[in-house]
Parts: C-alpha cells; structure tokens; sequence
C-alpha cells in the first residue's frame, strides 16, 4: 500500500483538461465513486460538485494561487478542500474531512463528560455512604445491647435497609456491564413498550428499522436505560413524533483508526428542543433544562454508551432534537467494566 492510500486526506489529481488522473480511497468516500469509475472523467460533469469548487479550478489555473475553499458539500459529506497548480499544469485537490474532525473533538468531549461523572460518582458515593455507616454501627450496638427485645428488632431492620441502599448505590454508581448478544431492535421495541405503558403515550412513534442491523456485544440492560432516557426526554419535550432509526454507519472516523463500521441508533423528535445555550453542556452531570430533572441521565446514558466504546451525540433539527447512539460492530471493550 502506498503513502498515498494511507492518508486520511481525499487527494484527486486533475490533468490540465480537468479530467481525474489519480486519486486515493479516501477520495472514492469524498467523492462517493470508485477510482475505475472516474478515471479519465472531467471534473466538470461529475454529478453533485459543488458549483464554487469548479468555479476554483478555473481561477486557481489563471492566476496560479492556491486556495482554500470551506464546507463543501461533496458525495461523502462536509469537507474543507485546497485547490493547488502543479508544475506539469496538473491541479491538486485536497479534502479535508470535516465530519472526522467533528467527531475527534465530539470524542474528546465524550471524555471529558465520563470523568466528570466518575469524579461526582466518587465523590457523592463517599458523602451518601459515611453517614450511612454511621448509622448502621449505631443500629449494630442497639441490636447487640437490646437482644430480642421489638427495639433490638427494629434495629436489625435499620441494619438490612442501610445494606440494601450501599447495594443500590453501589449498583447505580460502580456500574458493572454484561457481555452478551443484545438484538438492538428488540431492546427498543421493549423501551417503547415501556414508557407507552407508563405513560399512556398518545405521541407518534415511527419506526424505520434497518433489518440487516447485526447483534451487538454487550448489556441489554444498560442499553435499554439509554433508549428509555432518550425516548423519556423526546416525550417530556412535548413531542408529537418520535422517529426511532437504525443505521449501519460505513467509513466512519469515530472511535478508533482502524474500526470504522458502527451500529447506529438515531432518536428523533418534533419537541422543543434543547435551548442553545445548554447544547455545549449537555452531557455533563447536573445540568438540565427541566425543573424536575436530575441532570444524570444524558450523563449516564453517555456512561453507558462510552463502556460500550461508542458514544450519545445530540443534533439540534429545525424543529425538536436528534439524539445518536453509535457503536462499534465488535466487542464491548475489554477495558475495565466500570464506566
């Protein structure tokens, strides 16, 4: 494999004719073509290029300038390119893609948003869990002096009941995920189900399934809270229609440099959407828009999406708002099972 295939950067040569003279595998996704089909094809007549990239050609052949054109909208997406004269009367074009940038920096917020968690969970863990053994200590002396007498009683009682809110805590706050086959659709036909029957839903619900979606590797649990939490938020939103889609996702930059096919699970809506001024923080703990809200469950669902090696992003629609869940079609990380 040559220098040129190992690029990331789309890099299309054009002859002094604009026809294609080479170009790499990242340019068959930019330009969504194979190499074979192009060859030899001026640039002028390729369906779906942008009319201000062509109109660079020609200006970059006249005055022998370099340019920068931004936010091109080419077959394979959104992409920055550069427009370059070669010495032999060749022009040079690179695309830069802009989605994979997007998703480095939506991954670096991605971690940021788990260790802020982490740190709250460690942090609120101690302060819930010091007071509790104090509590049960008292209640261990009561039950130890008062023997079998009702008091003694209802300090054993005390005991069981502190142990069982350290379970659940440490259940809720050092999560622990199975490694399974989870049916993606099955697990979203239970979550609707679900809020359906708790709330006696009247919205809309569209499903646009993708039959050929594989099993996933991990917790069916865990990943049912996430589609409950988004689809519980699109109801709260005031939504009329929620549309739940699943997608295989090709030639994706996410996550890591050699894994680029992801499951994909889009959850959409005709609410309110997410003030603008929250968007930048949405995942973090403790922020929400709603009176009544804990500000954990994006926070959470994100939690749960990072231990599967994927991630939740948010998209703002015209009107209401499109949450994604991605992940990988491979195992759950063989990193530690704590979020």
């Amino acid at each position: 494999m040559t220098v040129l295939e190992e690029l990331e950067t789309a890099v299309v040569e054009l002859d002094p004719a604009n026809r294609i003279q080479l170009m790499n595998g990242a340019a068959e996704q930019c330009l969504a073509a194979r190499r074979d089909r192009l060859h030899n094809i001026a640039f002028d007549e390729l369906e779906g290029r942008p009319p201000e990239l062509l109109d660079a050609l020609y200006r970059t052949r006249e005055d022998q300038r370099t340019r920068r054109l931004h936010e091109l909208r080419m077959g394979g997406g959104l992409y920055d390119c550069n427009v370059r004269l070669l010495d032999n009367q060749h022009l040079l074009l690179e695309f830069f893609n802009l989605e994979w940038a997007t998703q480095q920096q939506q991954l670096q917020q991605r971690e940021v948003q788990t260790g802020l968690l982490d740190l709250l969970r460690r942090n609120l863990g101690h302060e819930i869990r010091s007071p509790l053994g104090g509590i049960r200590g008292a209640a261990q002396m009561m039950a130890a002096e008062l023997q079998e007498q009702e008091l003694g009683t209802l300090a054993r009682l005390i005991m069981r009941e502190v142990d069982r809110i350290n379970e659940l805590i440490k259940r809720f706050w050092e999560p622990e995920y199975d490694r399974a086959e989870v049916d993606l659709h099955r697990a979203l036909e239970e979550t609707l189900e679900l809020v359906t029957a708790e709330a006696g839903m009247t919205t809309v619900v569209v499903r646009d399934y993708d039959p050929s979606i594989p099993h996933v590797r991990g917790d069916a649990s865990a990943l049912r809270r996430v589609f409950i939490n988004l689809v519980r938020n699109a109801r709260q939103a005031g939504a009329t229609t929620i549309t739940v889609r699943t997608r295989i996702e090709h030639g994706s930059a996410l996550l890591q440099r050699d894994l680029r096919t992801l499951v994909r699970v889009d959850i959409e809506d005709d609410g309110e959407g997410v003030p603008e001024s929250l968007r930048p923080l949405l995942f973090l703990p403790m922020v929400t828009g709603r009176r009544d809200g804990t500000g954990l469950g994006l926070a959470l669902a994100q939690q749960v999406a990072s231990a599967h090696g994927g991630m939740v992003t948010y998209e703002p629609l015209h009107r209401g708002s499109q949450f994604t869940l991605r992940m990988p079609v491979t195992e759950l990380q063989e990193s530690p099972n704590h979020g």
